[in-house]
């Protein structure tokens, strides 16, 4: 990763590298990241020459298995084709409403002093794309968040079948939940109408009682221009209209920091398995060697710490909801706006988030 984003910088001239380079910590702004097609801070691909966009997509790759990385460019290709889903019209106030140009890239710290002891950290992001890592003494020590949505979420390609990008987290999930016998179900099931977002949103910290947050506020800026802004709002309230979301709908999902849901030691072997191969939708998203230190986690035994939790239709196709909860995991996903096709998935630490755990272990050891 340092030796690469080394070289990404290196390409820059000084008005680029003015943008792309942070200092050490620049902590608020470091702390920000999103999901909507907003920006997302940093120097995007469009304002890079073609050499300069590989480079930037090589620390992306570094970050990613390589899975993931097809996974995070499939989902980039995706502004095409929701451009066209969208009649080429939305509008946020931009030159072009869905950019796959528009994908941010954002260093903070030197990667060339600090590559073998730290701290430093990068940031790529984009609409529906949000990966980050947290160095220190040349070892990565946090990768959370790290987000992928997919709109469409399933798109026609040629002799009738689909393009999914985040399939195998949903056809698992679902898997999971039509598996459970009805006292399982009781407990598992916490809603029968969907949060139309995240629970977490894109909060640089999870806190006790969370809950979907307004459109509007998952946006870095907020919108002054009054079409604009009627129009966001009138998203998100269009969405609870139609989806018949109440109060007591809203309260059975919003976050805890006690699980919600069905632990897994309440699993047969087999609804564990399914549980497993879930968990590593979300982990093997990253490198092998971080992807096993995740699975280490939840090995054996350990496992039955990890609670599924579900709202929202059970029916494939339908709207719906779930959450993975354990020490030091949380992990959403959302398939409801658009008909049950707009996907969101997010994968973190609530105790790491940002390497926020090893940093302060860090300032209180050396400093």
């Amino acid at each position: 990763m340092a030796q690469t984003a080394r070289a990404w910088l290196e390409s820059l001239n000084a008005q680029q590298r003015a943008v792309a380079l942070y200092p050490w910590p620049s902590d608020a702004e470091r702390r920000n990241w999103y999901y909507t097609p907003t920006d997302h801070g940093g120097l995007a691909l469009n304002q890079m020459r073609p050499g300069q966009q590989g480079l930037a997509m090589r620390l992306l790759a570094s970050g990613l298995s390589d899975a993931g990385y097809v996974t995070a460019s499939t989902i980039i290709g995706l502004e095409n084709v929701l451009d066209k889903a969208d009649g080429w019209e939305v509008d946020w106030g931009r030159d072009r409403g869905r950019d796959p140009q528009l994908y941010w890239l954002r260093i903070f710290g030197d990667p060339g002093e600090a590559g073998t002891t730290g701290p430093w950290s990068w940031r790529f992001g984009g609409h529906h794309v949000s990966v980050q890592h947290l160095i220190l003494d040349g070892a990565v020590r946090s990768s959370t968040p790290c987000f992928l949505g997919a709109d469409p979420a399933a798109s026609p390609l040629l002799g009738g079948l689909f393009l999914r990008p985040l399939a195998a987290t949903e056809d698992l999930g679902g898997e999971l939940v039509r598996s459970l016998d009805p006292e399982q179900a009781a407990r598992a099931v916490l809603a029968p109408v969907a949060p139309v977002d995240l629970v977490t949103g894109n909060r640089s910290r999870i806190a006790e009682g969370d809950n979907v947050m307004p459109l509007m506020d998952l946006w870095r800026n907020r919108f002054t221009v009054p079409r604009l802004r009627d129009h966001v709002e009138g998203i998100h309230e269009m969405a609870e209209t139609r989806a018949g979301t109440l109060p007591e709908h809203r309260e059975a999902v919003q976050y805890s920091s006690d699980p919600k849901g069905i632990p897994a030691s309440w699993l047969s072997a087999s609804q564990q398995e399914i549980l497993r191969r879930l968990l590593r939708t979300f982990t093997e998203r990253v490198p092998k060697s971080l992807a096993d230190q995740e699975a280490e986690k939840y090995a054996g035994s350990l496992l039955e710490a990890v609670h599924f939790a579900w709202a929202g239709s059970t029916e494939p196709g339908r709207p719906h909801y779930f959450r993975l909860q354990a020490p030091g995991l949380v992990a959403e996903w959302d398939n409801t706006q658009r008909d049950a096709n707009h996907a969101h998935s997010v994968w973190r630490d609530p105790e790491n988030d940002f390497g926020e755990d090893v940093l302060s272990r860090h300032l209180a050891q050396f400093h």
